[in-house]
């Protein structure tokens, strides 16, 4: 019997010889190595799936930064360069009545002449335009009315057509339409005319 053999163990149980019994590795140990490796795995896809999520939402790190400290716009500065429009008294109207009703180019002729306005000639409309001005009424005049006399009369009469011809002088007719109940009252008048002449902002940079 073996040196190696335990008292009381012979037979198929006796150690004989210079061969040892391989001690094996307990199967647990190798389970629960395993088992912590799938745990880290699964916790950091878990992490990096969590961030991604939260870039969708927040537009990732740049944009949110951006969104956390917005670009600061200086309000805009006013023009120091007014429009200037003449004055009521530096405009010449000619009115006519395009209309049905008869006095009307006189009653409105009087009316602007009250608002400073100069008046000169006043008729019943020319064929052209005798009953075919469905609006309120029509501005008539030079190219240079455009941006001068028609937006101060305009402000009398709103709703006006603005027609252009060929004339040289700086008169304008104003040709009263079908739709002519009344003009602007003087006030709003006033502040539709400041409205005109105020600065414009100008433009953010931003």
């Amino acid at each position: 019997m073996s040196m190696l053999t335990p008292p009381g163990m012979g037979g198929k149980y006796r150690i004989t010889g210079n061969t040892y019994p391989r001690m094996r590795r307990p199967r647990h140990r190798r389970k629960l190595v395993l088992s912590a490796a799938a745990a880290a795995v699964a916790l950091g896809l878990a992490g990096w799936g969590t961030l991604q999520i939260v870039d969708v939402f927040t537009g990732g790190d740049g944009r949110a930064n951006a969104a956390s400290h917005p670009r600061s716009c200086p309000s805009p500065k006013a023009s120091t360069q007014a429009k200037v429009l003449p004055k009521p008294a530096a405009i010449k109207v000619n009115i006519y009545n395009a209309t049905p009703r008869s006095g009307l180019a006189k009653a409105a002729a009087d009316e602007l002449k009250k608002r400073g306005f100069v008046i000169g000639k006043v008729d019943n409309a020319p064929a052209a335009y005798d009953k075919k001005v469905p609006g309120t009424g029509m501005l008539l005049g030079g190219p240079a009315a455009m941006n001068g006399s028609f937006p101060v009369l305009a402000t009398q009469l709103p709703g006006a057509t603005q027609k252009t011809d060929t004339r040289s002088t700086a008169d304008v007719d104003l040709i009263i339409g079908t739709k002519f109940k009344t003009f602007s009252t003087p006030a709003a008048a006033a502040t539709a005319l400041v409205a005109l002449t105020r600065p414009a902002p100008a433009p953010s940079s931003c």
